[in-house]
């Protein structure tokens, strides 16, 4: 059976390998997760533009890694998430 996770952003429930991972690393560093196999406390969201807009706007990311984020970190967790799944518009 094909492990399952909710987007953060949307809600949508999907197979977890069409969803990207932003970890809360053991270090407290956030991440981008693009193995998969980062240790640490993960969210998925949507490899969507519009999700990662409302994790930015609602502050669920910060919820659901339990840590406090800095928008710095968040514009550049952003620019990753742009970069590694070819969303650069």
């Amino acid at each position: 059976m094909t492990p399952m996770r909710t987007c953060i952003g949307c809600g949508a429930v999907k197979p977890k390998q069409e969803l990207a991972r932003i970890v809360r690393a053991p270090d407290g560093k956030t991440v981008l997760d693009t193995t998969g196999k980062v240790n640490g406390r993960g969210a998925y969201i949507c490899v969507d533009i519009n999700c990662f807009k409302k994790i930015k706007v609602s502050g669920s990311l910060s919820r659901a890694l339990a840590i406090a984020i800095e928008p710095d970190k968040i514009d550049e967790l952003e620019k990753m998430f742009k970069s590694n799944y070819g969303l650069n518009k």
